[in-house]
């Protein structure tokens, strides 16, 4: 079953919570364990607690903590994206989810109530919010003050918008109908790319029981003292009538479910009020509330206690009027949860207008296949936490690696060995204002471990000529220790090339670390997180140009890096021919390593798809795949890209880094019996970061932890 489901309005008053309360109860006819999540709350008033979170705790009796519940306040989330924290916003956010994820069978998100001042801001924060925590969206469509067409116009118009933002779409339901918007209307508005089936819409009209405030909402809302006609108080209010002018003038304002509004002074206004409710030639209003906190006049009091029952409700406010008037422009239906009459007729409602067994299989079956940037470094981040590794940056005195290993003991990911000058490290660490103090720090030149290494080194090497001074010599450069020292498992990995080269960096390992059993050839690939997925591009950055048993090599290595980051390998072997459109020897080549890889393939017992060659298009667009290459397993659906040559993985990616605006994590070393990564040296502090996390979860599964 999927986990979650993400429920977002697209305007305030839409009727969410009566909806929210339909989803609960029917996830919890399945699951026991179900919590309520809300990433955005209003900014808190009075009760000091979100209105729709109480709710929903105290009716379905959740046991999820208040705290657990919500993220941020609107204005905490404006305030970081104003100062360009969006980033920060959403990881917090994420974070917070995946706590909730980890106890609970399935979380119910909910979106914000667009009572801002910027709905433009909280649909897409919304949309943003429900991509990164991997959430299909059940859209609300309100139908309040809207004719039938600008319903449909405009339901339509959120559904195109949030396909366009690579939102996964389950259901939508127009709330709030008028009159006049069917079923036949609405089965027009249409997902047209990001679902596999019709999605289903639902129509759900107007109810004036939960559209409107009642007369004990008016009281609890201006905390008013409630004076006579107690009986009344499930009295909905319409409409509002300030009563400032004389008895003839006033009565001609009055209306069907007024709410009278006057001074507590006004003794005429009361009494009039009061008449108009017992008289068959007005409307009937619904209450009337006194402004000013004026008592009633002795005399009227009398008068109003000596009649036979109280025709309206009359509620006595301590504001003055204009105040009133503003607090009560906030007011509108709401559903408490010690109301049992609105929480029935919500759910009945639900149950009547929404085909619950279609939406309960739709939430079952749809869990949402896009993959965003923060998502996927997220899971890595967790990952790699979970059972931490020890990690050796040779770099250690540069700026960029300092900064990186603050961020990464901050967030407890790994444990750090820094090699340098401590007294230099130190130094540079309190200039740049990071905080290493939980990293170890070691000189190669001075270790205890040099000697060892050194000797290790010496019999690891002496047939290629090494002798001893060329030994110590050796293990005294930081790339050459720091790959000792993951060679003799006194750290997991090692991190490098921020400013070495890449040859530097990876010689060591090629001279001692070597390649597992079984591979000839080290490679490398680059995670490719794009707007809505991640692939894996390789190789881009060791080989020049693999012939076609390197190439298949590649290939088996790249699909294996992506399972260890929780990507299904799906490998295509690119060419500029897809199956036998076209000839030539660069052709050939792929053909033969798509062959001997399948060979491979069956005698290691692995078992993931493989095709080749393909084109890119045929092998990442289902229509294009449909037609070069239909019933493929691969086309259409790749995850794993092979590029044929170094120089065109290198321009590819690089390519589509920019052009798609794509977080590129690597270069990814595959092949060798222990991790070592290399680092561009244009690389950023988030680019060291990913990459000693990647170095970690390789190392965990090199353990198979």
């Amino acid at each position: 079953m999927s986990r979650n489901l993400y429920v977002s309005a697209t305007e305030e008053r839409s009727g969410k919570s009566a909806v929210v309360l339909g989803v609960l109860q029917m996830v919890l006819r399945e699951l026991r364990k179900v919590a309520i999540f809300r990433p955005i709350i209003n900014d808190p008033g009075e009760s000091n607690k979100d209105h729709d979170i109480e709710l929903m705790l105290e009716h379905f009796k959740l046991s999820v903590p208040y705290c657990d519940t919500y993220a941020y306040t609107l204005k905490q989330a404006r305030e970081l994206i104003n100062s360009g924290q969006h980033a920060l916003l959403l990881e917090n956010i994420l974070k917070k989810y995946k706590s909730l994820e980890e106890k609970y069978d399935f979380v119910l998100c909910e979106g914000t109530d667009f009572n801002g001042k910027d709905p433009a801001f909280e649909f897409d924060i919304n949309a943003d919010i429900a991509a990164n925590l991997g959430a299909p969206v059940l859209i609300i469509s309100s139908g309040r003050d809207k004719t039938p067409d600008e319903v449909i116009s405009l339901s339509q118009t959120t559904v195109d918008t949030l396909e366009e933002k690579g939102v996964d779409l389950v259901a939508c339901i127009v709330n709030r109908a008028p009159e006049g918007v069917t079923e036949e209307m609405a089965s027009h508005i249409e997902c047209k790319v990001r679902c596999k089936n019709p999605m289903p819409v639902y129509v759900i009209p107007e109810d004036e029981a939960l559209g409107k405030p009642s007369i004990a909402d008016v009281k609890r809302w201006l905390d008013a003292d409630i004076l006579y006609g107690h009986s009344g108080l499930q009295g909905l209010v319409d409409n509002y009538v300030v009563a400032a002018m004389q008895i003839g003038n006033f009565l001609e304002y009055i209306k069907p479910g007024s709410l009278i509004i006057t001074p507590g002074d006004r003794s005429d206004i009361i009494l009039s009020s009061l008449a108009s409710r017992l008289s068959n030639s007005y409307p009937d209003i619904s209450g009337i509330v006194l402004t000013g906190g004026l008592p009633v006049s002795v005399n009227v009091h009398k008068l109003i206690e000596g009649w036979t029952g109280v025709p309206v409700p009359v509620l006595s406010a301590k504001g003055h009027t204009y105040q009133t008037v503003q607090q009560l422009s906030r007011l509108y239906g709401r559903i408490e949860s010690h109301d049992h009459q609105r929480i029935a007729t919500a759910l009945g409602g639900f149950s009547k207008h929404v085909n619950v067994q279609e939406l309960r299989d739709r939430v079952v079956e749809q869990r949402s296949i896009r993959v965003t940037p923060m998502m996927f470094e997220y899971s890595l981040v967790d990952k790699a936490s979970r059972n931490k590794q020890h990690i050796v940056l040779p770099e250690g005195s540069g700026e960029r690696i300092l900064r990186a290993t603050d961020i990464l003991l901050r967030r407890g990911v790994v444990d750090v060995t820094l090699l340098g000058r401590e007294d230099d490290i130190r130094a540079k660490a309190s200039a740049f204002g990071v905080n290493i103090e939980r990293a170890q720090i070691i000189n190669p030149a001075e270790s205890t471990y040099l000697d060892y290494f050194a000797e290790e080194y010496l019999e690891l090497r002496k047939h290629k000529g090494v002798f001893a001074e060329m030994a110590w010599d050796r293990m005294s450069d930081p790339t050459y220790f720091a790959t000792m020292m993951v060679h003799k498992g006194l750290a997991d990995g090692m991190v490098s090339g921020s400013v070495t080269t890449t040859a530097q960096t990876i010689r060591p390992a090629f001279e001692f670390v070597k390649t597992k059993s079984g591979c000839s050839i080290v490679s490398s690939v680059f995670l490719m997180c794009l707007k809505n997925r991640v692939l894996v591009y390789g190789d881009c950055a060791v080989n020049t140009n693999p012939d076609a048993q390197q190439l298949a090599e590649i290939a088996i290595a790249s699909a294996e890096t992506a399972r260890v980051f929780g990507i299904v390998p799906r490998v295509a072997l690119l060419s500029y021919s897809t199956g036998n459109s076209g000839k030539g020897e660069d052709v050939d080549k792929v053909t033969e390593a798509a062959a001997i890889a399948k060979r491979l393939i069956k005698e290691r017992g692995l078992d993931f798809p493989i095709e080749g060659p393909l084109q890119y298009d045929a092998a990442v667009d289902p229509e294009v795949a449909e037609v070069k290459m239909p019933g493929s397993d691969v086309a259409g659906q790749a995850t794993v890209f092979i590029f044929p040559d170094l120089n065109t993985g290198n321009n590819t990616y690089k390519a589509v880094q920019r052009a798609a605006n794509a977080i590129a994590i690597g270069p990814i070393l595959q092949g060798l019996n222990k991790p070592v990564n290399d680092l561009s040296r244009g690389c950023t502090v988030p680019d060291i970061v990913n990459t000693v996390v990647i170095t970690a979860i390789q190392a965990q599964a090199e353990k198979g932890t």
